[in-house]
């Protein structure tokens, strides 16, 4: 009895534990802009690519893009999506991050600098796992709250 027991229980924890990693799956990888179909705020920068792996039990996000002057920017953020700030590097508009996954396809994403929210954003991935589409809420040099949504295939 306690054979059948505690292998049923390992099983249990092995399925557990590939469903975690599985969800995870969907948001890694590249991901280009499709300029085309999206419908970006004027006066904000934008990700032109974003880079999703593996780090350890962590995410790392590495992102390239352009600030609203069309400069070159580069940041990157490592940690879970688990609604908790990590750090960031080479944002200029952000200096902590959050990740909340909501269901297997769904993030959400919130950026701060300081104790200020600079970005709220929503992000789904595709059921074919092929695009992935950020609708974002984002603070202007102006203070302003302007509305931008991304979408972006994979690569």
């Amino acid at each position: 009895m306690k054979t059948r027991t505690i292998g049923l229980l390992l099983v249990a924890v092995l399925a557990a534990a590939f469903v975690s990693f599985a969800a995870d799956d969907v948001e890694l990888g590249t991901w280009k802009l499709n300029e085309a179909k999206s419908k970006l705020a004027p006066g904000v920068g934008k990700n032109v690519t974003v880079t999703y792996e593996k780090a350890g039990d962590s995410i790392k996000a590495t992102i390239d893009g352009m600030d609203a002057d069309g400069k070159a920017t580069h940041s990157e953020w490592t940690g879970k999506f688990d609604g908790k700030d990590y750090p960031v590097t080479g944002d200029a508009t952000s200096d902590m991050r959050s990740y909340k996954r909501v269901d297997a396809h769904t993030i959400t994403v919130t950026a701060k600098k300081g104790d200020k929210v600079t970005l709220t954003a929503r992000i789904a991935v595709s059921a074919d796992g092929k695009t992935r589409t950020v609708t974002a809420t984002i603070t202007n040099a102006k203070g302003e709250k302007v509305k931008s949504v991304g979408v972006y295939d994979k690569q």
